[in-house]
């Protein structure tokens, strides 16, 4: 081998491990900064994993950042984490007092389409499996109702599994608490906000700013729960007055936060750790 040649060997066997530990440095110290920049907040009181999500640590090694469940939610609920995350960046939530999941996608969408199973949707499809199984075992030997829809047993059975969070009143600054009620729209025109109320017909989710309220006793977050009383009630007290109580059925899918009509919302999600 002529000196050129080798020479020229040296040089670029320099070069490129010159580029190697500088790549390396590079990794090294963005590794550094997501661990330092780690954020305590996602999730927090005001974000939440997406329906199905499995146990934290594993979520956050696991899910890939492909973003398919922020394409397909027909609401976009779901986000996805920035670099101020820390190691959850690219990771999805949801924070519910700017858009709540209101469960308007009727499957679940987002936990079906996950690809690498963080957002688990197996234990929803058993969920509607046995609605469905109880369902035909009930109507044995009855007239079957008419009315009947399989995959309506099935995704309220689904819905009604879904645990991201539970819901706590602030009762200090919740309305119904302080024996008031509530006129007019509960956000600002601004807000782009969307749910389906549960006590319409429509298909589809509609602006929350376009909705009108009024009652003596504020109950909106209980009108405007996706799962109804099986997680959240008006209770009447001891005095004869209602108040708003949280019940075990609650999914923590944040629209009673979203549609809070006070300043800073006094209901809020804390996330289930699982």
């Amino acid at each position: 081998m002529s000196k050129n040649k080798t020479d020229i060997g040296r040089r670029q066997f320099f070069k490129t491990g010159a580029i190697a530990i500088g790549s390396l440095a590079i990794v090294g110290a963005a590794s550094n900064y997501l661990k330092a920049n780690k954020k305590n907040n996602i999730p927090d009181t005001n974000t939440l994993r997406p329906p199905g999500a499995i146990d934290e640590e594993t979520f956050v090694s696991e899910c890939i950042k492909c973003g398919l469940c922020v394409q397909i939610c027909p609401i976009q609920a779901i986000k996805l984490a920035d670099i101020d995350a820390g190691l959850d960046y690219g990771t999805p939530y949801i924070e519910v007092r700017s858009q709540a999941c209101d469960f308007s996608c009727d499957s679940l969408q987002c936990v079906e389409t996950c690809p690498t199973a963080v957002l688990d949707f197996q234990q929803f499809k058993r969920e509607g499996e046995k609605a469905i199984e109880k369902y035909d075992k009930e109507m044995a030997g009855k007239q079957m109702d008419k009315n009947y829809n399989p995959f309506k047993v099935q995704i309220i059975a689904m819905k009604e599994h879904v645990k991201m969070g539970v819901a706590k009143l602030n009762t200090s600054t919740c309305l119904a608490y302080q024996g008031k009620g509530f006129s007019g729209t509960v956000r600002d025109a601004g807000f782009d906000g969307v749910n389906r109320s549960p006590y319409t017909t429509d298909r589809k989710a509609t602006p929350v700013v376009d909705k009108k309220y009024s009652s003596d006793i504020c109950d909106i977050c209980v009108k405007e729960c996706p799962i109804g009383e099986k997680a959240i009630v008006m209770e009447v007290q001891t005095d004869g007055t209602k108040k708003p109580k949280v019940l075990d059925g609650c999914t923590g899918c944040g629209v009673c936060v979203m549609v809070c009509p006070t300043e800073e919302p006094s209901i809020i999600v804390e996330p289930i750790k699982a």
